[in-house]
């Protein structure tokens, strides 16, 4: 299983980012997937996941309102959409999936992990 995230950047508070993660190597459509970031000297945590067909999704507490999980199946692909960002946002990060059709906020329970994309907020 491969997984290519891309789309981060600079961007000044109160700005948006995208960012998507393609999966190949599997069926893609089978599978939860989660985004996590991790920041210097911080440990790597979930930011937000999502069920194999899109139907649940979760938020950490200090991106609920702001972000949006969301996949394309048709296009094996899971998007992060970043809004309002925040200087405290900084951090790389990195899409995963495990072997579950559902949503899980451990971070063991995620077998294959994306190369990492870096987000930088300046304030």
């Amino acid at each position: 299983v491969q997984l290519q995230a891309s789309g981060g950047g600079l961007v000044q508070a109160g700005g948006s980012l995208r960012l998507s993660c393609a999966a190949s190597g599997r069926s893609f459509s089978n599978y939860g997937m989660g985004w996590f970031r991790q920041a210097p000297g911080k440990e790597r945590d979930i930011v937000a996941g999502i069920t194999w067909n899109g139907g649940s999704t979760y938020y950490a507490d200090s991106v609920t309102g702001r972000f949006t999980i969301s996949r394309d199946n048709a296009k094996d692909t899971v998007y992060l959409q970043m809004n309002s960002l925040k200087p405290e946002d900084t951090a790389v990060y990195y899409c995963a999936t495990g072997q579950s059709r559902y949503i899980s906020t451990r971070r063991h329970e995620y077998d294959y992990w994306g190369q990492g994309t870096q987000v930088t907020v300046s304030s």
